[in-house]
């Protein structure tokens, strides 16, 4: 691949030292590579600041009103949205090029790219984790990002095409990292529960979790993935447990 893309490639960043550099590496097929940074106190600013054409510095607002935010800032009418542990590989670099050669006409408002997962140092094929499929490019003008404290996405007004190529996806560095992250989405969860009204109930609580364990590790063949699908079921039963039980929480301290 020769030329840049008219692409603005956006990244939101909050302390990704470790894997920024590679995500914005990828990137480097995209004309401009716009980074957003939440506070952050590591060298993130620094390791932006030598790849990315633009960087700024802005307060979080949530991830759906974060990412647009964003847009305003994108020079380019069409985004390709990137977290910092993702990379884009050559090969999905080389089919969204071939949409923007020469001649090319879209009759997709956006595109959705399958996300390949890496845990464990290992691809995870099964419990729900792949093929995954995300909207990340698309046309700017004919959407926005909905969504409120957890799993935003990009509603379009147009068609949504398809990528074949996958977008790779470091998403924890370790199992201490996936407690960490699992103890932070789970109070978002519950917050969200709370917000839209559902109370906290006992049955809940006890059933939810086994639900999602028998949901990834049986229905969706996590068990195919040897001792990291096993952990991960565990580990997403009891994500589910922790938002049910902070929801109790919540409801408590209003009362009190």
């Amino acid at each position: 691949m020769q030329a840049r893309l008219p692409i603005t490639a956006i990244v939101l960043t909050k302390n990704e030292e470790a894997r920024l550099d590679a995500c914005l590496k990828s990137l480097r097929f995209c004309e401009e590579i716009l980074v957003i940074d939440s506070d952050s106190t590591d060298r993130t600013l620094e390791i932006a600041g030598r790849f990315a054409d633009k960087v700024l510095s802005l307060p979080w607002e949530g991830f759906a009103a974060q990412r647009n935010l964003a847009l305003g800032h994108a020079q380019y009418v069409w985004v390709l949205s990137v977290d910092a542990d993702e990379r884009v590989p050559e090969a999905l670099a080389e089919e969204i090029a071939g949409h923007f050669r020469a001649g090319a006409s879209f009759d997709q408002a956006a595109f959705s790219v399958p996300r390949k997962t890496v845990h464990f140092g290992r691809w995870i094929r099964h419990g729900g984790w792949y093929p995954n499929r995300l909207v990340r490019l698309f046309d700017k003008s004919l959407g926005r990002w909905e969504g409120g404290e957890l799993h935003e996405y990009w509603a379009t007004r147009g068609a949504v095409g398809e990528l074949r190529a996958d977008l790779e996806h470091y998403s924890f560095r370790d199992l201490s990292d996936q407690v960490v992250r699992n103890d932070r989405y789970s109070s978002l969860g519950a917050v969200k529960l709370k917000r839209e009204g559902k109370p906290f109930r006992s049955y809940r609580l006890l059933t939810k979790p086994f639900s999602k364990f028998l949901e990834t590790y049986v229905l969706k063949r996590g068990f195919l993935d040897g001792y990291p699908g096993f952990i991960i079921s565990v580990s997403a039963a009891y994500s589910v447990f922790l938002k049910w039980a902070k929801l109790w929480e919540l409801e408590r301290a209003e009362k009190a």
